[in-house]
């Protein structure tokens, strides 16, 4: 093993174990025998994804060159499956019961549509010197955003709004990476602000509530704005240096809903402070530096764009969850990458990394 794999197999490890604790602290004392033990839970769905890591990481990642509209295809068939006969919870219908364990396919398409992407913007040259700059309009946006449009579209009607969200984030970021003609991007975000109006009209009832408390949080403190509220009261109730490893009264005494998933930066903050939750940013800022690390050094095109795609995947989501637990984003329901609780969020997390991985293994041989 390289050094890099040495470096990012033990942050990973480091992250996931103190996920693997909030979430056990958060939950330990639930009446709820199903809750208690979802940090074993964790712990198989991270033994599980070290295993996808470790696998991926020993194949060619030029293979997913060779498969990227396969893996689109069937990322549009899971979805589809879902919205035909999904496993339907708390109101959203965005799981397949798969044996004993639920599975998320959108989670999966984040990371398709970033092989995708790298797979189309890298199709006229294996070369670093690619430019696509001089693309037309179609080429460089108009084909690309129709490929991802359906998985986009498919989503939203789960309802999951945030990840909808979060794949438009990422394809526009992948659009700076590629270099496309910047009056392109502009034109593309100016579209979005001019059909904002329409497109709100679409929006069902609890997406405007959650958009309206983003604005005034204290409109609805018994309904839409209960959980940021009681997000912002445990991340200042920490103070310096929190209140410890099973305590706080935000997390400890349920008031904070989703304590153990989204709102598991929360948790954290509340049990071990500022100077804790610089330490767990400080990590994830290591884990992004390493991907950035390979994206500059990448020996062909398809593999810088695919690791700036995953490095992209990672530091949005924990910028989103981040922001939305202090109040800076609305509340879109993103997870915390190795964090959160969640075995398709944590599996698809660590099998991106182990594409990291290859490539920077690929570069050391």
């Amino acid at each position: 093993m390289t050094r890099f794999a040495y470096k990012l197999i033990f942050l990973i490890l480091l992250i996931m174990s103190v996920g693997i604790l909030t979430i056990y602290s958060s939950t330990f004392n639930s009446s709820s025998p199903i809750e208690r033990s979802l940090y074993l839970r964790q712990i198989i769905w991270a033994f599980l994804g070290l295993v996808c890591l470790l696998a991926i990481s020993r194949n060619s990642y030029r293979q997913l060159w060779d498969g990227a509209y396969i893996f689109y295809a069937i990322g549009i068939g899971l979805l589809l499956t879902v919205a035909i006969s999904g496993f339907v919870r708390s109101g959203a219908q965005r799981w397949l019961k798969i044996f004993w364990f639920n599975f998320q396919p959108s989670e999966l398409m984040k990371l398709i549509v970033v092989i995708y992407l790298a797979r189309y913007f890298s199709q006229p040259s294996e070369s670093l010197r690619q430019d696509v700059e001089n693309w037309g309009i179609i080429k460089a946006i108009g084909i690309p955003f129709i490929f991802i449009c359906p998985s986009i579209l498919l989503i939203l009607k789960q309802p999951d709004l945030g990840t909808a969200i979060f794949i438009f984030f990422v394809f526009i970021a992948m659009l700076f990476v590629a270099r496309v003609n910047f009056k392109f991007i502009l034109l593309i975000l100016l579209g979005v602000v001019i059909s904002s109006p329409v497109l709100w009209h679409f929006l069902k009832d609890y997406q405007k509530t959650r958009l309206l408390v983003f604005l005034k949080p204290n409109v609805d403190p018994l309904g839409a704005g209960y959980t940021i509220i009681q997000s912002k009261i445990a991340v200042a109730s920490g103070g310096l240096f929190g209140k410890g490893w099973l305590g706080g009264s935000q997390s400890q005494l349920h008031f904070l809903p989703e304590s153990h998933t989204d709102f598991i930066f929360a948790t954290f903050a509340e049990q071990w402070g500022l100077m804790g939750s610089l330490v767990l940013l400080l990590l994830y800022y290591l884990l992004l530096r390493l991907g950035l690390n390979v994206t500059q050094r990448a020996s062909d095109y398809f593999g810088h764009l695919l690791a700036s795609g995953i490095t992209l995947n990672l530091g949005i989501s924990i910028f989103i969850n981040v922001a939305m637990i202090i109040g800076l984003a609305p509340v879109v329901g993103l997870p915390l990458p190795l964090l959160s609780y969640g075995g398709s969020s944590l599996v698809v997390t660590l099998f991106s990394l182990g594409i990291l991985l290859n490539i920077e293994k690929r570069l050391a041989i």
